[in-house]
């Protein structure tokens, strides 16, 4: 053993130094001999074998486990790679899905699933504590099946009838049988393996015979003394007899009721009534076993259960009610009328010994009255009669259930604060009825629907009626009063222009004719609701001001009205313009005569433009006549200007031309004023483009010139200067000649 020990030690340390060493398992396969189905009680041997790859030739260690239905049911380390594991005698708790699995180091590995099937079960073995037991005496029963492992199922049958299962988890079981019948029963049972019920039933065991004793020892006996007929008040004696009481129970019962009990004979003396009349039970019960005797007793009535009427049947709080108490003799023989007396009772207690009573109904009155009638020492008691004084209806109230609004339906309630129940209530108009409920229990009220009113003041004429004992005695509430809302009428929008100045405060007032305060108006542009503009005013109108209107607030505006009626009305919309501010009015029209301005400028110069061509032909003549003439002729001197040279000159397009002549260009001196004869040309317009020419005529050498007037200043002085220039040169070359 020490070696062994010693060896398993060396190869775990080899082991433990080689760790590294690589090891894979390739394969573990898994077979059962002699097959996979097999019969019950054969040999079955189950061998697992691991196919090893590794890197060094070492011993190894081997972790074989044998799993059924995935748990373990054997295993073993081993340095072989083989395991076998052998059932000697197989049953078919042992059927069922087996797998082998194999550790190396930290390598694991598992065979592919094989199934066993093993067939046939045990015949069991039935034996019971005793075959002859006595009526209700209990069998034991024991069945055992002693080669089957696992859990069972156990059947018992009696006659082969089921009559009880029983689950075991061993192969045997003890269970206790109870028959009520007197006779032979004949007992066997069976079983199944609970895991494997496909295995089915095994084999009925040995049949058992049981004989059941009949136990007529135990059979009572019953009698009733006197005999013939009985009746109320007599007194009879009541047996109930066994002949060998020996370990059992005696009952004396009446329907469900036990009168008496013993474990021996006894008799029951007692006084009997009519209500006393029945069968009378003596039973006998020795453990599960019954045994009886039945007698029927009939009792006869010495007098009618006495009988409480009220008079009248309905009191209300304030009348007078009468009692009376009232039984018939039955059996003359023994009594008379006379005989019977008479007790009445209230809640248990005597209020007087006679058959009537008289009161005033009142809450005081009330309760459970009884009468009680007695002769020969029988007493009877009546039904018990409920005497409850009803209250007189009181004074009903009227009030509105719903919100009162013109023109809509409401619902109003009528209900007394004290009467007795049912209570009619009648809804008027007027004093007309329109309604009619009746209020049946305390749950209930009296709703009336009404249709509308069509001004305020209607709903005072409203009013309910109620009674419980008839119309003569209805009271009527006082008129209905409630708040009454009247819903708004359509609004107006009111505004105190249509166009209103970019800047300027709108205010926008909304107006209603008619409507219940508060009223809540709300205001809109566009379908779009303005913010903050709903406002709940007492008031019939409403006001919302825009602070500073801009362009863009322009448009429709309308108002909503509403109040607690939940009706809202929309008034129709009003326009608004919003006109530009002053000031951008006024930079708008400078603005416009500007650009009229740069239009007209763009116009002229346009037309200058067109027009140039034919200035440039045009020309302009100045005669000059010699102050002091040398001969009869006039000296003419013609001076073309051309406008064009004379544009380049001046550089001012402005200047259409103009005479040189004058006095100080000439180089005179005088200052003499011209000759009245000397006649001034005015220029005449050429079109809206023509540039007018000045003419002038002199009796003198001196000339007078015209001139025209130029747009541009600064360029009339160089004009004048050069032309008067061009006069010197033509004047000298003129006189050179003469």
């Amino acid at each position: 053993m020490s070696v062994c020990l010693l060896w398993l030690g060396l190869s775990a340390l080899w082991q433990a130094a080689d760790i590294h060493a690589a090891v894979t398992i390739d394969q573990v396969t898994l077979t059962v001999l002699p097959a996979s189905n097999v019969e019950s009680g054969t040999e079955v041997i189950f061998r697992c074998e691991a196919s090893v790859s590794q890197s060094l030739s070492q011993s190894l260690t081997y972790s074989f486990r044998l799993l059924q239905d995935d748990q373990v049911v054997y295993a073993e380390n081993i340095s072989a790679s083989v395991m076998e594991h052998s059932l000697s005698s197989v049953r078919v708790s042992n059927s069922g899905h087996y797998k082998c699995s194999v550790h190396i180091y930290n390598k694991h590995k598992m065979s592919d699933v094989l199934s066993l099937s093993v067939t046939g079960l045990q015949i069991p073995t039935l034996k019971v504590k005793s075959d002859i037991v006595s009526e209700g005496e209990d069998i034991i029963a024991t069945c055992s099946a002693s080669e089957e492992i696992g859990s069972l199922v156990f059947y018992f049958y009696e006659n082969d009838l089921e009559v009880k299962r029983v689950k075991s988890n061993g192969n045997s079981v003890k269970t206790i049988l109870t028959t009520q019948k007197v006779t032979e029963i004949y007992l066997r049972c069976a079983y199944i393996v609970m895991m494997h019920s496909n295995a089915g039933f095994s084999n009925k065991s040995n049949m058992v015979k049981v004989i059941v004793r009949d136990l007529d020892a135990i059979t009572p006996q019953i009698s009733i003394s006197p005999k013939g007929n009985v009746v109320e008040g007599d007194r009879v004696q009541i047996t109930c007899m066994v002949k060998y009481p020996s370990d059992l129970e005696l009952y004396l019962t009446k329907n469900i009721t036990i009168l008496h009990k013993s474990h021996t004979t006894f008799t029951k003396s007692l006084v009997v009534r009519a209500e006393d009349s029945g069968d009378y039970v003596c039973k006998a019960e020795k453990g599960s076993v019954q045994k009886k005797a039945v007698y029927t007793l009939h009792v006869a009535e010495l007098f009618s259960k006495p009988i409480l009427r009220m008079s009248p049947e309905e009191v209300f709080e304030g009348d007078r009610f009468n009692l009376t108490c009232s039984s018939n003799v039955t059996s003359s023989v023994k009594i008379g009328k006379a005989d019977i007396k008479y007790v009445l009772l209230k809640d248990g207690g005597r209020i007087k010994e006679d058959a009537e009573y008289e009161d005033t109904a009142s809450p005081a009155t009330n309760g459970k009255y009884y009468c009680m009638a007695m002769a020969k020492e029988v007493n009877k008691t009546s039904s018990p009669h409920d005497v409850k004084a009803k209250v007189p209806v009181s004074a009903p109230v009227i009030c509105a259930v719903d919100e009162v609004i013109v023109g809509k339906p409401f619902r109003v309630s009528c209900e007394a604060e004290s009467g007795t129940l049912p209570i009619n209530y009648t809804l008027l108009k007027t004093h007309v009825p329109v309604a009619h409920r009746t209020v049946v229990t305390a749950a209930d009220r009296a709703i009336f629907n009404v249709t509308f009113i069509s001004f305020p003041e209607d709903i005072n004429t409203f009013t309910c009626r109620a009674y419980n004992r008839g119309s003569s005695f209805s009271r009527t509430s006082e008129p209905l009063t409630s708040p009454v809302i009247v819903p708004v009428s359509r609004p107006v929008l009111e505004t105190k222009e249509d166009t209103i100045s970019e800047g300027s405060d709108l205010t926008l007032i909304c107006r209603v004719q008619q409507g219940t305060y508060p009223i809540t108006f709300t205001w809109y542009h566009n379908r779009v609701i303005l913010r903050p503009s709903i406002k709940e005013v007492r008031s019939s109108e409403g006001r919302h001001v825009i602070k500073a209107i801009k362009r863009e607030q322009r448009g429709n505006y309308y108002c909503e009205a509403s109040n607690y009626a939940s009706e809202t009305k929309e008034s129709d919309p009003a326009k608004i313009d919003v006109s530009l501010a002053l000031w951008k009015q006024a930079v708008i029209g400078l603005l416009c005569i500007l650009l009229l301005v740069a239009i007209v400028i763009v116009l002229i110069f346009f037309c200058k433009r067109v027009s140039h061509p034919r200035r440039r032909k045009q020309e302009t003549e100045l005669s000059v006549k010699p102050s002091r003439p040398k001969s009869g002729d006039p000296m003419r001197i013609s001076l073309t200007l051309d406008i064009e040279d004379n544009t380049v000159l001046n550089g001012t397009p402005g200047v259409m031309g103009r005479n040189v002549w004058s006095g100080n260009a000439s180089g005179s001196d005088s200052d003499d004023p011209p000759d009245e004869d000397s006649k001034l040309v005015q220029p005449q317009e050429v079109g809206l483009c023509r540039v007018p020419v000045t003419k002038s005529i002199e009796h003198h050498y001196s000339v007078q010139h015209t001139e025209v007037q130029v747009s541009t200043p600064g360029v009339l002085e160089q004009a004048d200067g050069q032309a008067a220039l061009e006069y010197a040169q033509l004047n000298n070359s003129e006189q050179g000649p003469a």
